[in-house]
């Protein structure tokens, strides 16, 4: 049996009204211009920050406010002649399964000479959350020989990345491969791989597929005159309240709240306490979207692939 751990979640923490947004080159060949300028305004203002999220690829910029991030980007533009485009973050979306599947991944071509032959059965089971992957090899008699059951495994990884339901990696399940059948001519490496990942993607449809989001713990402080609004706003946001404290006379507010719903949480608390407030978040967890949310964010995400094929 392997194990393969979760993808690790960076540990970001925002204090204050730290603004992140995403940026994207209006010029596809700007990329290296845009990362070369940033490094130099950076050493200039270490209240800048810019990183690329390793999951979604977006190249966040990160300010003090909406505004530093405006003036950040208007020096790439008088400066260094870099166009951008400021956009809200993708949020760093993960599929996994409810259910449990039992399927035969099989994969035949014919060709001038010699074909490809790949055949696996699989069973597909949910893990607890955080638990990342594990394949598990019940192959007994030779019905796969040892050296394409690696490659059964490399489809799975490699289907499970691109996501099922929105393109969101797969986490958090176990396959266990246990029967198959091969030729002796015609199979593959390559054909193992491709009936791999068919059997996945067949095993996706019965396994009850569900999105989730990541979940971020929330402190806020505020005079206590504002803990009503602030505390309703959370609520409104789908926030999970933790628990109140008053340090001095600030009230300090704790809450779990989808990261999703905190993106553009840092004008909101500088407008509804009149400046006087300001908040820092860490990543929790990950926690599954409701079903009338999962299914906007699906639409979105779908959409915006078909846009990039285009």
């Amino acid at each position: 049996m392997r194990r393969r751990p979760s993808h690790s979640f960076p540990r970001r923490r925002d204090t204050g009204a730290f603004h992140h947004l995403r940026i994207e080159p209006k010029s596809r060949g700007d990329e290296d211009k845009i990362s070369n300028a940033l490094a130099r305004i950076a050493e200039e203002d270490p209240a800048i920050k810019y990183t690329r999220d390793a999951q979604t690829k977006q190249l966040l910029l990160s300010g003090s406010g909406q505004l530093h991030v405006e003036v950040t980007v208007a020096k790439l533009r008088k400066r260094y002649g870099v166009e951008v485009i400021l956009k809200t973050p993708k949020i760093p979306y993960r599929e996994t399964i409810r259910g449990r599947a039992d399927v035969q991944g099989r994969y035949k071509k014919q060709t001038g000479g010699h074909g490809q032959f790949g055949d696996c059965w699989i069973k597909l089971e949910p893990l607890t959350r955080g638990s990342g992957f594990e394949y598990v090899d019940e192959i007994v008699g030779g019905s796969i020989p040892r050296n394409f059951i690696p490659a059964v495994e490399k489809g799975i990884v490699d289907a499970a990345a691109r996501g099922y339901l929105a393109g969101f990696p797969v986490v958090d399940f176990r396959v266990i491969v246990y029967d198959g059948s091969y030729h002796s001519v015609d199979s593959s490496e390559m054909a193992f791989k491709v009936a791999g990942s068919m059997a996945f993607k067949k095993a996706m449809e019965e396994a009850h597929p569900v999105l989730l989001e990541p979940v971020m713990d929330v402190e806020i402080y505020a005079p206590q005159e504002y803990a009503g609004d602030l505390m309703g706003d959370l609520t409104s946001r789908r926030g999970r309240l933790q628990g109140m404290d008053v340090k001095r006379d600030t009230q300090v507010i704790k809450a779990q709240v989808p990261m999703a719903e905190m993106v553009s949480y840092a004008p909101v608390i500088t407008s509804m306490t009149g400046g006087r407030g300001s908040y820092h978040m860490e990543f929790s967890h990950y926690d599954e979207v409701p079903a009338h949310v999962a299914q906007k964010v699906v639409e979105e995400a779908n959409k915006e692939k078909k846009e990039e094929a285009e």
